[in-house]
């Protein structure tokens, strides 16, 4: 979780205010109480360039302190919950749930209170000038400076100018379309949401007249953002992964008798146990064993790390995408508290509220494409990891005992894909039939043989 540290523009105009217009420098180490200032998102790290609104804490008219909840957002990668720095009261929000806002935008409006303390105010160093400019200046613009983002060829130029707010020229960005183009229908001829909405359906309209009988006569722009951008990003640097995969079954029988023995004692406190962990905790024990496949590869020195922890990374479904979060040492974890990490995030998956501490630092990857269908699957390397594996689901079929006799057993596919680079298949059928050992005899998996 992150706080928003405080970042100025070189000028901001006071509103309306005749108390502020009163004022003709202002110090921000010296904030008054009911300067009304644009609270921004600033970077929150990771490369991250845009967020969207998922759940807001507070609305207009709520007082709130140094610290409190403001709103939950959603990156690509993960989900960040943003705290205020400062003592006051809400008095705009500039976003909806579900809309896209860039780093620096101003997500909020708050008047401040008049002690904001050390950790409410910047940088002693840091000077905004606040000008008074005539009623007519003013026109159109808000302390924010929401309107006043105009968009032209710069002054002067005499070209009307489009009036809309941050999230309004995502959108418009997004689909490529010149705001200057849109039938504006908001106040004082501003772009709305719906203006542009109309105008791809007209876009729609006009291309669906042109088109030939194969192409559809209609469409709905989806931008990709959330967790699915970021798998955008991985898998199109996974591909150039020079892949190789190894595949077997494994027999699970003594491993669903153990857990369907306690499994309905772990429910009553709160637990459900899945046939994940075991596998979890397999892969860790294999590792024990051939630690160089818990690495990192550096492509730009051609160097492999090889890592202590086990932080395990598992493929999860989630409404807005695919994400792979951890469970840190796992080495260092029982079945159980694997199972209550898991249910953990779990939870937090279904509502895509996944913080990034869960996302970082996975040194070894698991996908169980089972729990949807299917019995094989190619899994795809997740960099700069070398390693990652799949299992499909439990299949009922006949296989001969140790006496030749036909029984039935349950099986599960497993598929090794590896970094053909540093991984070879001899080492990774090692891997392979460790894992399988462990799984296949459970009680080895328990006492730590």
């Amino acid at each position: 979780m992150s706080s928003l540290p405080w970042r100025l523009a070189a000028i901001v105009r006071l509103g309306r205010s005749v108390r502020d217009q009163k004022c003709r420098f202002l110090h921000v180490s010296g904030f008054r109480c009911g300067n009304v200032v644009p609270f921004k998102l600033s970077d929150i790290g990771e490369g991250i360039r845009d967020v969207t609104i998922k759940e807001w804490f507070v609305k207009p008219g709520d007082r709130v302190s140094q610290f409190d909840n403001i709103c939950e957002v959603q990156s690509d990668k993960a989900s960040v919950t943003i705290t205020s720095r400062y003592d006051g009261l809400i008095k705009a929000l500039h976003y909806k749930v579900d809309e896209v806002a860039l780093i620096g935008d101003s997500l909020l409006d708050i008047e401040l209170d008049n002690d904001n303390g050390p950790h409410g105010n910047p940088p002693a160093s840091t000077t905004a000038a606040v000008v008074e400019e005539p009623p007519a200046a003013a026109e159109g613009k808000n302390l924010a400076g929401e309107d006043g983002d105009r968009e032209g060829q710069g002054p002067g130029n005499g070209l009307e100018k489009a009036l809309a707010t941050p999230a309004v020229r995502r959108i418009a960005m997004e689909n490529r379309i010149a705001l200057k183009d849109v039938v504006p229908t908001g106040k004082g001829g501003r772009v709305l949401k719906e203006d542009i909405l109309a105008h791809l359906e007209r876009i729609s309209a006009g291309s669906a007249g042109n088109a030939g009988p194969e192409k559809p006569a209609n469409g709905k722009a989806v931008p990709i953002k959330g967790y699915t951008k970021h798998m955008w990003k991985t898998m199109t640097r996974s591909l150039s992964i020079p892949h190789f995969v190894y595949s077997d079954e494994c027999t699970v029988n003594k491993l669903m008798a153990y857990r369907n023995e306690v499994k309905d004692n772990l429910k009553e406190q709160g637990v459900a146990l899945s046939l994940m962990p075991f596998f979890i905790k397999a892969a860790s024990r294999a590792l024990e064993k051939v630690p160089q496949l818990n690495a990192w590869l550096d492509e730009d020195v051609q160097e492999l790390r090889v890592l202590g922890g086990h932080n395990i990374g598992v493929a999860m479904d989630t409404p807005e995408g695919l994400v792979v979060p951890n469970i840190k040492n796992v080495q260092n974890l029982s079945i159980l508290e694997i199972a209550r990490e898991l249910n953990r995030l779990q939870e937090l998956g279904r509502k895509s509220s996944i913080p990034l501490i869960d996302l970082t630092d996975t040194t070894f990857s698991l996908s169980n494409i089972g729990v949807v269908g299917g019995t094989y699957t190619k899994p795809v390397i997740l960099p700069p990891q070398i390693v990652i594996g799949a299992f499909g689901k439990v299949q009922k079929l006949p296989r001969f005992d140790e006496e030749g006799n036909i029984i039935a057993a349950s099986i599960i596919s497993v598929s090794w894909a590896a970094d053909h680079r540093v991984v070879d298949g001899v080492t990774m059928a090692r891997y392979s039939n460790l894992w399988k050992h462990y799984v296949e005899n459970p009680s080895f998996l328990l006492i730590g043989a």
